[in-house]
């Protein structure tokens, strides 16, 4: 039924793998709330508990955290078992976690909550989706991956308009629990359309090229880029994905504001992840790397400028037009050059990276706010970790093969 994923790979021809990508995109949509909730309460958190926006932005950095430990893991108990399990597992945590922050009483309750459970059950709906789901396409892999990873975008475009007027008509604690709730009810049933395993033979396969011929060493070295690579990205990306509403609120526009403009920042990241998945396909993943995280550091200068609500609704959209094509780039990189057996740990670890950069770039950018009672500087750190992040993509172009012809045979 199926061959290998080399030159006259009919893999990604068959109907399935589109079916599988779609529940894929589901599952991450459905599961991303774990990531953007804090962004959209954070006020509401500060007031509730009484706390300064460092230690409110905690929160997030707690539950990023669990999804950089998660994340690695779920990936190994999809590599070994299928990604159904994780993503099971992942919906029961989300929930249960959901569930136990609305009845937090203290700050460091609800913290826990987020960083043990809400963060390790997200991590088991965005690493290890996007690894399962580059093993079934070969030709379109790029564009494959860039839709996949576009949920996590989804849920930051639809959650943040569910969960604004919920949790201001019935309060937080009850958006929390109804969340869990749905959360369990949809995701659980969108499993067993996962259960299917790729064929051993595909999974078997080793990558087209190796690393010692290509110059960058073992192994190793090149994960550890990879992960350094996500984490300077992210420090960046998280300064106006997990601030924005709150900057809105300090700038007087309101919270409802800057909900719709976290909302629009994912709805035209969405578009960004396809063009750039479309383009990774065309001319290879680093050179796509580079231009995303180019024209990502130009929209953060760009924030400098923007204090004005129409200013700040163009430049959050020119922002999110911009910045999704860097992630999808890592989950293409691995599968470059490492066998697909090994697929779901190590796009865990690169992914979980990611996560961490955006659990210190939210964190830091709340104590920089503290410090400076300003957000400028914060924008100004995440455009340095943004030039790291183009550093490492300029040393990946001049020393790895960036394109696979064979693949595209």
């Amino acid at each position: 039924m199926f061959t290998r994923n080399g030159p006259g790979s009919m893999l990604d021809e068959t109907t399935y793998p589109w079916v599988r990508l779609v529940v894929s995109v589901l599952v991450s949509t459905i599961g991303g709330i774990g990531m953007w909730s804090i962004s959209v309460v954070l006020p509401v958190i500060q007031a509730d508990f009484g706390v300064s926006r460092a230690d409110v932005s905690l929160a997030y950095t707690a539950v990023m955290l669990g999804c950089v430990f998660g994340g690695p893991i779920m990936g190994r108990l999809s590599d070994r078992c299928g990604v159904a399990m994780p993503v099971a597992a992942g919906a029961a945590m989300l929930a249960t976690g959901l569930l136990l922050a609305s009845q937090a009483g203290q700050m460091w309750q609800f913290n826990l909550a987020h960083a043990l459970l809400i963060g390790v059950g997200t991590s088991a709906s965005f690493g290890p989706v996007i690894a399962d789901i580059s093993l079934w396409f070969a030709r379109r892999r790029g564009i494959a991956v860039a839709i996949c990873s576009s949920g996590s975008y989804l849920a930051g475009t639809v959650w943040p308009l569910v969960l604004q007027p919920l949790s201001a008509s019935i309060g937080w604690r009850h958006a929390y629990i109804a969340i869990a709730v749905f959360c369990l009810a949809s995701m659980l049933p969108l499993c067993l359309a996962l259960r299917r395993r790729l064929p051993q033979e595909e999974r078997a396969q080793l990558p087209l090229v190796q690393l010692s011929r290509a110059g960058v060493g073992s192994n190793g070295r090149l994960q550890l880029l990879l992960m350094l690579a996500g984490v300077a990205c992210c420090v960046a990306m998280a300064m106006p994905q997990v601030h924005i509403v709150a900057y809105c609120v300090d700038l007087g526009y309101g919270p409802a504001r800057g909900a719709e403009m976290l909302s629009l920042m994912f709805g035209f990241g969405i578009i960004s992840r396809l063009g750039f998945g479309l383009t990774a396909d065309r001319i290879g993943p680093v050179p796509t790397l580079l231009v995303s995280s180019s024209l990502q550091a130009a929209a953060l200068l760009a924030y400098l400028g923007a204090d004005g609500l129409m200013s700040l609704y163009v430049v959050t959209a020119l922002f999110g037009l911009v910045q999704g094509g860097i992630v999808p780039t890592y989950a293409l990189l691995v599968r470059e050059y490492y066998p697909p057996g090994e697929a779901g740990t190590r796009v865990g670890l690169v992914l979980s990276s990611t996560l961490a950069g955006m659990a210190i770039g939210g964190w830091m950018s709340g104590a920089i706010f503290d410090a400076t009672l300003s957000y400028r500087a914060a924008f100004l750190n995440g455009f340095a970790w943004n030039l790291l992040n183009i550093t490492i993509g300029l040393w990946l172009l001049f020393r790895l093969p960036q394109r696979r012809v064979a693949r595209f045979a």
